[in-house]
């Protein structure tokens, strides 16, 4: 990289990073930052599924994970009328999803919600159901990990890589991934600047309207997510917690496989 373009990304990151140092001194913030220290090891020793969106989530029977700790991110609540149950969390790192989906998401009152400090400008003030966390999304070496949300998180380009880093947080002792197809069909022709508009139904999530016709979505760039996903691997392993893949089918390799069925 350029040397102004390292120093203008640095100088990028350090101005984030105060803003949110000084919104913490706030009355807003420091509750905020109490309730995140709140959430360290709340589900110490239990196991968390950590929903993906693609469409075989569908072929789980999601229902007996009613009582379990989920994590879900973007528009999973597309299909919450399909469940007996509400997600433990909710998370959204994307800029393009913030922005499409504040409104609704704004609503959504029976979830707990963890969102990058960065995108509160979209989400609206912090919570007692809506957490902010210091989110660095330009880091060197790529990617880093955090087990420490109530300090500072790490981009790993996927949502999912804050889903881990979240699960580690709440103290989980074994993750389990399902959902995840790791797989897109992309439409080239229509990319710009790594942004697709979407002009028809969706067919890689798990809903027709995720992102359907008039919502934006970064182009998936599968080969960076392995990064930060063997980079999760690692370190939560080296933490003492087990990562499986109940996923039905699909193309990520990177963490063991087991049925799904075989875990209840």
């Amino acid at each position: 990289m350029p040397l102004k373009l390292d120093l203008r990304r640095k100088s990028g990151v350090m101005r984030s990073r105060l803003r949110y140092k000084a919104w913490s001194c706030t009355p807003e913030g420091r509750q905020n930052r109490e309730r995140l220290l709140a959430l360290k090891d709340k589900y110490e020793g239990r196991r968390c599924f950590v929903m993906g969106n693609g469409p075989s989530l569908l072929k789980c029977d999601l229902n007996r994970l009613a009582g379990e700790v989920t994590i879900v991110s973007n528009a999973h609540y597309l299909i919450w009328d399909k469940l007996a149950y509400i997600p433990t969390i909710l998370t959204i790192e994307d800029r393009l999803v913030a922005e499409d989906r504040a409104a609704t998401v704004k609503e959504l009152s029976s979830i707990l919600k963890v969102f990058p400090y960065d995108l509160k400008r979209h989400l609206g003030e912090a919570s007692e159901s809506k957490l902010y966390v210091d989110f660095e999304r330009q880091h060197s070496p790529f990617p880093q990990f955090s087990s420490r949300l109530d300090r500072l998180a790490y981009w790993g380009g996927t949502v999912s890589f804050l889903n881990l880093q979240l699960a580690a947080y709440l103290g989980c002792k074994q993750i389990i991934m399902i959902g995840f197809d790791h797989n897109y069909q992309v439409p080239k022709d229509q990319i710009v600047n790594h942004v697709i508009q979407s002009q028809e139904a969706d067919v890689n999530h798990i809903h027709p309207d995720y992102f359907g016709p008039g919502y934006r979505w970064h182009d998936p760039n599968v080969a960076r997510m392995e990064i930060g996903y063997e980079c999760a691997k690692r370190e939560l392993e080296r933490r003492g917690v087990e990562v499986l893949n109940a996923t039905v089918g699909g193309h990520l390799e990177v963490f063991r496989r087991v049925p799904y069925e075989s875990l209840f």
